[in-house]
């Protein structure tokens, strides 16, 4: 499954729904469900700038999102008026490509994993580490069943 990281906090706005569209300055022509990975870094001015008080989860996927569209951004001006959608500063607001986003998933479980620049492969039953993957089906198994029975 493709994979995007996205810093915090904008990871955290993209999996809470708040945040429908994702500025960059490349185009893609990938469609569809994809994972969001939290990377190590975390974007503190913009942490102060959102006063947004929380932990946040790094160094992980954290979710899924749907990108339905990418929109192109010809001027400054149209970046401006859709600033309620993706919450960049204005220093970051020269992105010409908008990632439309919709149907966002968070996962109760972040899932570790190393970051990697644009788009990338995740196979997630790659992953080797047992435990995690038995945290995983215990979680899951546990949340379908209380007050289900």
């Amino acid at each position: 499954m493709k994979c995007l990281s996205v810093s915090q906090p904008f990871a955290d706005l993209i999996i809470s729904g708040k945040k429908t569209i994702e500025l960059r300055n490349w185009n893609t022509n990938f469609l569809g469900e994809f994972l969001i990975h939290s990377p190590l870094k975390i974007k503190t001015d913009d942490v102060k700038r959102l006063k947004i008080n929380k932990k946040f989860v790094t160094g992980a996927i954290i979710g899924k999102v749907q990108l339905y569209d990418v929109k192109k951004y010809n001027s400054i001006k149209e970046i401006k008026l859709d600033q309620k959608f993706h919450f960049a500063s204005k220093k970051f607001q020269n992105k010409t490509f908008g990632f439309m986003l919709k149907n966002t998933k968070s996962f109760r479980i972040p899932i570790p994993l190393k970051g990697q620049l644009g788009f990338f492969d995740v196979d997630i039953p790659e992953i080797k580490n047992e435990k995690i993957i038995s945290d995983i089906i215990d979680e899951e198994y546990r949340y379908q069943w209380i007050g289900h029975h």
